[in-house]
This record gives structure tokens, sequence and C-alpha cells, in this order.
């Protein structure tokens, strides 16, 4: 599930759908702490009996770039699929948010942990990794002064979809060694499997989802949406008809089958799903 095998979110296919300011941003390679997983005292007091050193913060690489001007910029953080964050689409990506006016902290939580892809073994350390990741990316963003830390939101395709599902749920609060009044205000995924979130979620939501999707199918989403009736923040749910797993990456735009799944561009659902991506930030940023 990723660029090459369907999870990779490239928000540089979406540039043409919009008339951004074409300005050149630099990427600024960033490093910053992955939120570690909260350890109880009784894991603390063995641990020290053993003479165990607490084990320390991940170091996480990022791609920072923002907006000509002071702000505050409204932001967002960027979470890459199971085949890593690919280099050559940042410049692009850099460029199609920043036109927007937003600032932009693509995350890479393989990079520094030797991880080349994960798309058919993901694992549910690695998936709480990325949570810690997000949130590390998000209290980075919130201390610098050109940004608004009411007004980050978490964007993600695929597996980095679910990452962000998870971090919109209400069982990752307790979870992580993190200020508790920090939190992202808004989260959109594209083609996640909705079934690893909670049933109550406690931030906006935009899921943008294929009809035919068979890697993370619609139908786990509207049974999700079902189940979860309406408690919670709110939710949006799109579900575009005819389209397949990866609609908005042009890579796909003659169909491929990656890890027995058919992964295909959509132009309509891609364009359709941009304007709704942009409505709902929109909606959310202006709060």
């Amino acid at each position: 599930m990723g660029r090459r095998g369907g999870a990779c979110l490239r928000l540089a296919v979406l540039v043409a759908c919009v008339c951004a300011s074409a300005v050149t941003m630099a990427q600024e390679l960033v490093r910053f702490d992955s939120a570690p997983v909260r350890v109880g005292q009784l894991q603390q007091r063995l641990a020290r009996e053993r003479g165990e050193a607490p084990k320390a913060a991940d170091t996480i690489e990022g791609y920072l770039a923002k907006p000509e001007g002071d702000g505050p910029f409204a932001a967002m953080v960027l979470l890459h699929g199971c085949d890593g964050l690919s280099k050559d689409d940042l410049k692009s990506d850099a460029q199609f948010v920043t036109g927007l006016g937003y600032v932009l902290l693509a995350v890479d939580s393989f990079a520094s942990r030797g991880i080349k892809e994960a798309c058919t073994k993901p694992t549910a350390a690695l998936m709480l990794a990325r949570q810690g990741d997000a949130l590390g990316a998000l209290a980075y963003l919130s201390r610098l002064p050109f940004v608004d830390p009411q007004r980050i939101a978490v964007l993600g395709g695929s597996m980095g979809a679910m990452v962000a599902l998870q971090l919109a749920s209400t069982h990752h609060l307790e979870t992580f060694d993190a200020p508790r009044d920090l939190k992202f205000n808004a989260a959109v995924a594209y083609y996640p499997l909705c079934g690893v979130a909670s049933e109550e979620l406690i931030v906006p939501t935009l899921i943008l989802i294929g009809e035919l999707d068979d890697w993370t199918p619609a139908r786990d989403c509207e049974l999700w949406m079902k189940r979860r009736a309406d408690r919670g923040a709110p939710v949006k749910l799109v579900v575009y008809p005819g389209a397949y797993h990866a609609f908005n990456v042009r890579a796909f735009a003659d169909g491929r089958e990656v890890h027995g799944h058919w992964l295909k561009y959509d132009a309509k659902a891609a364009g359709e799903a941009f304007q709704e991506m942009l409505s709902f930030l929109s909606a959310q940023f202006s709060r």
C-alpha cells in the first residue's frame, strides 16, 4: 500500500487542479523526537530494578516547507504510505501546499529506522510508532513562530490514512507521553481501513475512498460509519463510484496490479476528492 504499492498520497498529482501561486519553496530537512509511548509506574519500577535506562525517543526526519511571509499559517502533517516517503515528489508537494497558503511537514517514518517498505507485513508496533511520529511532528510545528498551533491537520493515504484515523480516535489519548492539549484539529484520510479507528473520534475527519477499492474496501468504512452512529466529532465519508485504490495517483493511469490488488487513477474522482478536501480544511481552519 504505497506510491508504488498504493499507499502513498501524492499531493503533486492535484497541482493542476488549482491556480495556486507557483512559488518554488525549498524543503528544509528537519529532525524531531517521536512522541514516546507512555510507560506505567509499575513498568518504570521494574525497569529501574533491572537497571535499564529509559528508552530514548526515536529521532524522526521530516521535510518542512512554508509559504512566503511571516504567518502564522495553518499547517499539514503529511504521512507517507507503506513504501516510504518519495523524495522525488516532495518538491511538487511542497509547491502545491505552500501555494495554498499552508505549511507542510512531510514525515519520514522509515529513514531513521532503516525500513525500506512495509506493504506486505505492516505491524501493530510500526503503526503505533507512526502515531508517535505524527504527534512529534505536531509538537514541532506548534513551536514554530510562523505556524498557528490551533490550525494543524493530519493528512495521509492508505497506511498513512490509517495512522491519521488512529490519531483521531479516542483510544490514543493516554497512549503517548505528549501534552494533553496538543492535538490535530482536522484529519483527512484517503482510502484507509476504517476499522482501525475507534467508533468515536475526537477531531473532525474526512474520509475519501473508491467504491471498487479491493485493498481497503469502502464497505469497511460504510459499516464503521453505521457502528459509530454519529457519536463524537463529525465525520464525512465520500465514496467515489467506479474508483479503485490510489484513485488520485497519476502513475496508475493505465491501472496496475500490486500485491494482488488493482490500482487505477481516476481523474474525476481525484478532482472531486481534492475539492472535498479543500472545502473541509477551509471550514475547519476558519473556526
